[in-house]
């Protein structure tokens, strides 16, 4: 019996992700890819590793045997592939992102990147997309992720993702009365600055309830009744629900994921993580937010 390493990834990323479509946005491939290389995985050992209840795929008693040995599997050949294919590439990057990236897609990103560049070095933090573009222009950092308007797009940007908003509110709190009490990011809020001329436009009374710095504390500030907030509809969930106030409001605009890097040529180290970025990125934001 002989194990390949892209079935037993496949199967691990299944698992990870909750289905084959997710697993197949993970790997940039195809569902029918996905659902091939399982059969191929479980016609090598003979076994049922996966069992589908309902719309639900979650592994059999071999396949829970399987996990622990597949991921030290993966992870040895990633290392190796990593030594074998270091670069010559130096320098360092100084990366901004704002909260809308999930930090373990990050985290996982800048590994991969460090390992195959072994002497690069990257500073990375987490900023909001009211700041970010300001520290690009300024040469405070080197690349950027963040969240614009159409009308903020420059032509360089590199397009990632596309958000739809959405008001949100808990199931249990209506807030039909008096001043719509508002939850934001704070003075830098960039939904802030979308949410309050909606409000103005359609004459309604708004006061700020709360401001957090955090989405995990906005998503809690609306989970516990505090107020509504302007969120990403990916976040629609038996927790929050859309706000419907009795007057009627105009729909809130798409809002886009970009990449964009400081003014002037970039570094060749900024451009490998620049373009390392648009690739394992673009049109994945599946659970975007850790």
């Amino acid at each position: 019996m002989q194990l390949d390493v892209e079935s037993l990834r496949t199967f691990l990323a299944v698992l990870d992700h909750g289905g084959m479509t997710a697993a197949a946005r993970e790997l940039h491939t195809s569902q029918s890819s996905v659902s091939w290389k399982i059969k191929r995985l479980e016609a090598r050992v003979g076994r049922q590793l996966l069992v589908r209840d309902g719309h639900n795929l979650s592994p059999s008693f071999d396949g829970r045997n399987l996990i622990e040995d597949a991921r030290t599997i993966v992870q040895t050949h990633d290392r190796a592939a990593d030594r074998l294919q270091c670069s010559d590439l130096s320098g360092t990057v100084r990366l901004g992102a704002d909260e809308e990236v999930a930090t373990s897609h990050m985290a996982d990103l800048l590994g991969r990147f460090t390992r195959h560049h072994p002497k690069t070095a990257i500073e990375f933090v987490i900023d909001a997309s009211q700041r970010l573009p300001v520290q690009l222009e300024r040469g405070e950092i080197d690349v950027a992720v963040f969240q614009l308007g159409a009308d903020d797009m420059l032509p360089d940007d590199e397009l990632l993702w596309t958000e739809q908003l959405h008001w949100m509110t808990c199931p249990s709190c209506a807030h039909d009365e008096g001043p719509v009490p508002l939850i934001t990011f704070g003075d830098d809020c960039f939904y802030r600055q979308i949410a309050q001329p909606v409000l103005d436009a359609a004459s309604l009374e708004h006061r700020i309830a709360f401001s957090g710095p955090s989405s995990s504390t906005v998503r809690a500030a609306v989970e516990a009744g505090l107020g509504v907030a302007v969120l990403s509809t990916r976040y629609l969930n038996g927790h929050m629900v859309p706000w419907t106030p009795a007057t009627a409001l105009e729909p809130l605009p798409n809002v886009y994921q970009v990449a964009r890097s400081a003014p002037g040529p970039r570094e060749p180290v900024v451009e490998a993580l620049f373009q390392s970025i648009i690739s394992t990125t673009r049109e994945t934001p599946v659970n975007a937010v850790a």
